[in-house]
């Protein structure tokens, strides 16, 4: 089989973190494309995969212009911009793998998913939670009976205390305007876990949220408009000198800490935070976005499943308790707790899974997802798919569903 071809549209550090299965595996897969505005970026792309320079490009709308010159387009721009070019790269009939969200309202949510449909693409969306060991796993124990009929499901996304100052108060999604509600944007793949989990639909849903702590009353007295010359920054948490010079310090130069700058030193990190969104006080930014949610699901049959999401406390694994009609299930994104009703004994089952978040691909969920997709275009085998388009659009309704829900404080069927 020849490798599967790549447009890489987006080269920040989603799309070039999916590039580099290409490069971990050159007998399956190859960039031959690239769109992206931002010139260290989109060089980057070029000399790490060697793309030609008839296929690179500063826009999207350029590429889309062109004949299909990939089996695949890869879309990993800002949630706002996902739409246009997945229907324009649809049209052209490019097979796609598209950054969770889909697009943060339901109109290009469904414009989106009848594209794919009426172009006829294999098309994946990266809710990487599906594809991780782990979740395997759990899958396959439930559907094995091992705990009988699932009869309610608590799940927890801990995102982090400095994860939150980073992505949703300092950075791209802290206001909902210029990205996406919280639910959206950090949470819709786990509306789509718990859906995947629970294998039945979801009819109705209420939740609640707020942005409780990162405003600008609690400010703490005397505190500057940014870290780098605060008075106050080396007793706040939340400190962008304590956590991404920190970093650096321990030889992490990745994500988070190359979003702020190509110049990963410690001059080219302190330049950024005198300057850039990233060193501002997380008391006085632009940020709308709540910063702990809960969601209540009922689907069908009477079951039910309750989320929270909260950014106070260590990012790490999510955690979940299953209950069931014969056992009990804790998961912790690692290992998985079985106790049987029957027996009353304890099992615990170790899937040795890496780092949950971003920087450890997401528990092999990165690594587990571009194999599906790459397999699946390469055999034109959509089964290989875990997260189509069906599936998606129903997840995200949910998740939409759910804001309304929040905002109308409310009981909300989904569609």
């Amino acid at each position: 089989m020849k490798p599967v071809t790549l447009l890489i549209i987006g080269a920040g550090g989603r799309g070039s973190g999916y590039a580099t299965f290409a490069a971990e595996h050159p007998d399956l897969a190859k960039v031959v494309g690239v769109a992206e505005p931002r010139d260290f970026y989109r060089n980057r792309l070029v000399e790490a995969h060697n793309i030609p320079s008839e296929n690179v490009f500063t826009d999207w709308r350029a590429a889309a212009e062109r004949e299909r010159f990939a089996d695949a387009v890869v879309i990993t721009t800002q949630d706002n911009m996902h739409a246009d070019p997945a229907v324009a790269f649809a049209a052209k009939g490019y097979h796609m793998l598209l950054e969770k969200p889909m697009a943060p309202n339901e109109a290009d949510c469904r414009r989106i998913v009848a594209a794919a449909v009426e172009n006829n693409i294999i098309f994946a969306v990266c809710h990487v939670l599906r594809y991780t060991a782990y979740t395997q796993k759990l899958k396959a124990i439930i559907d094995s009976g091992a705990i009988g009929e699932i009869v309610s499901l608590q799940h927890l996304e801990p995102v982090g205390y400095w994860h939150q100052a980073h992505s949703f108060v300092r950075g791209n999604w802290g206001n909902e305007a210029k990205s996406a509600p919280m639910l959206l944007a950090k949470s819709c793949h786990d509306l789509d876990w718990i859906r995947y989990i629970m294998d039945a639909r979801c009819l109705k849903v209420s939740s609640f949220g707020s942005l409780f702590h990162f405003r600008k009353e609690h400010k703490p007295a005397g505190a500057a408009d940014r870290c780098m010359e605060c008075p106050v920054e080396p007793d706040c948490p939340y400190s962008a000198k304590k956590i991404y010079l920190g970093m650096l310090e321990r030889g992490d130069k990745g994500w988070p800490v190359d979003v702020l700058t190509p110049d990963v030193t410690p001059e080219g990190i302190t330049k950024a935070l005198r300057d850039g969104p990233y060193g501002r006080c997380v008391y006085a930014c632009d940020n709308d976005v709540v910063d702990n949610q809960v969601v209540n699901m009922l689907f069908e049959g009477g079951r039910t499943a309750s989320f929270t999401m909260t950014a106070f406390n260590e990012a790490g694994h999510r955690k979940t308790r299953i209950f069931g009609t014969r056992g009990e299930i804790y998961g912790d994104g690692s290992k998985i707790t079985l106790f049987d009703f029957l027996t009353d004994k304890t099992e615990v089952i170790d899937t040795e899974a890496s780092d949950a978040s971003i920087l450890g691909g997401h528990g092999g969920g990165d690594y587990g997802l571009m194999s599906g997709f790459i397999a699946a275009v390469g055999d034109n085998d959509p089964s290989k798919i875990l997260s189509g388009p069906a599936e998606t659009l129903e997840s995200h309704l949910m998740v939409f569903a759910a804001e309304r829900a929040r905002r109308e404080n409310s009981v909300v069927d989904v569609p």
